[in-house]
């Protein structure tokens, strides 16, 4: 195939270089926006007077043709082109002459393949909202249905206060919540047409970039041509919240591969959703979640090689930046297998109430509330500190609990302890009495579901 920068030189490459030059294999997922935006471009062409209508339709007949066999398996796109855009077209040229040979004219591949990718990743960012949304409405699902149920509150992972298991993941659908705004602002950043900035210094012809911005569904042109072709912001925002929203699903990763430990036994993975070992036969694994805790490394990676690629390039287009679609594309993809699986994941969990309880009932992690309850009694909260400490000292040293502990003691250590101790320091009181906005409560908890379904999940 002959390239479309022959002239200068013959346009024969080494047989290496050509596949080293060669992008088909990555920006070929780009070629729905690529024929957009060329018939965006030809019809815009006809409209200010610069090609015939007929020219026009004639081109806007043959991509539209060559999008539908596409589709259609009739054609498939030629594994040696040099990019996505060449084969276009070359594929538009053979079939309408050379009509199609017009269609580059008032354009560069460099403000193509930038419309080309604003294109794309805007499309998949409305996806990775779609799959994160069904994420969040999964752990909201089972914060419903577990907002009473008690579990240890853990800082330094050491047993702190009592929680409901609801309120604790509810965490990360908070965390998910703002991924979606900083996924949302990436989009509205990138939502600007570069297409008629050509190489990087605009055109002699008399083009109209608001049009073919208006008809792409852009809210407007970028301003600057040299910026238009040499900016990729837009990808490294992009991948800045895609490390953001993979840190939160690593992070909840690790939640649950503690909690479905022999150690925790807090839940158990659906068999769907585990896997076992090949020796061991008593193993039952959380594959999946080990994988995205794994996986949350490689869109790290994604991240650093687009600011490295970046970093030390001088204006405007330079090869280098053919490295960008790889790098975003895989951090995109990435992301998408980790959120479709971990909401099945999740909504297929089997949690286990006893197992939390007991957990809960082991730790003193009631001891802040003893304290509160000297200070509802007028002690100052320092004093009430270390008077339950040294509450809690005892009962080690006894074996008790500050359920078990007899009145006599409480009273040796302060007058104003009562029989009501004992109702301030029960595990469901506890969780109950935590009434501050935020809070775990249960209501605090319902009204925390009602916002995320009522703010993101409608």
């Amino acid at each position: 195939m002959e390239k479309l920068w022959a002239g200068r030189t013959t346009g024969a490459n080494a047989a290496l270089a050509d596949a080293f030059n060669r992008s088909i294999a990555f920006d070929a997922r780009m070629v729905e926006e690529d024929i957009a935006g060329s018939m965006a471009h030809a019809a815009m062409l006809a409209a200010v007077g610069i090609l015939p209508q007929e020219s026009a339709d004639n081109i806007l007949a043959g991509l539209e043709g060559i999008l539908n066999d596409l589709k259609c398996g009739l054609i498939t796109i030629d594994p040696l082109a040099e990019d996505i855009h060449s084969f276009v077209e070359f594929e538009l040229t053979r079939r309408i002459g050379d009509d199609g040979k017009k269609l580059h004219t008032a354009r560069s591949r460099n403000d193509q393949v930038a419309l080309d990718l604003r294109l794309t990743l805007k499309k998949e960012i409305v996806e990775l909202v779609s799959l994160t949304k069904s994420l969040i409405a999964a752990i909201a699902d089972v914060a419903e249905q577990h907002k009473e149920t008690v579990m240890p509150g853990y800082t330094h992972l050491q047993r702190a206060q009592p929680v409901t298991f609801g309120h604790w993941i509810l965490a990360y659908a908070f965390m998910l919540s703002r991924d979606i705004s900083r996924l949302n602002n990436a989009q509205d950043n990138m939502n600007l047409s570069p297409l008629g900035a050509c190489a990087f210094a605009g055109t002699t012809y008399p083009i109209d970039r608001g049009m073919t911005a208006q008809s792409l569904g852009f809210a407007g042109t970028l301003p600057n041509s040299v910026d238009a072709v040499a900016d990729r912001d837009f990808c490294v925002e992009l991948a800045s919240a895609l490390t953001m929203l993979m840190t939160h699903l690593s992070r909840f990763s690790e939640e649950i591969i503690l909690w479905t430990s022999w150690e925790f036994r807090f839940v158990e993975l659906s068999d769907a959703f585990s896997t076992g070992s090949s020796i061991m036969p008593q193993k039952k694994n959380s594959d999946m979640a080990e994988l995205v805790r794994g996986k949350t490394g490689r869109v790290f990676g994604d991240l650093i090689a687009l600011l490295t690629t970046m970093k030390g390039l001088p204006l405007a287009y330079n090869k280098d930046l053919q490295e960008d679609k790889e790098a975003i594309f895989d951090a995109i993809d990435t992301a998408k297998m980790c959120l479709a699986v971990f909401a099945p994941m999740i909504a297929t969990m089997t949690v286990k109430p006893e197992n939390m309880r007991k957990a809960a009932a082991e730790g003193f992690i009631n001891a802040t509330d003893a304290a509160d309850y000297l200070v509802k009694k007028g002690m100052p909260f320092r004093t009430a500190y270390k008077i339950t400490g040294q509450l809690v000292a005892h009962c080690i040293a006894t074996r008790q609990t500050l359920e078990t502990l007899p009145l006599a003691d409480y009273q040796a250590q302060s007058p104003l302890f009562t029989d009501d101790i004992y109702e301030a320091v029960n595990l469901d009181t506890c969780v109950k009495s935590r009434i501050s906005e935020g809070g775990t409560s249960p209501e605090s908890v319902t009204a925390q579901i009602q916002q995320i379904r009522e703010s993101l999940l409608k």
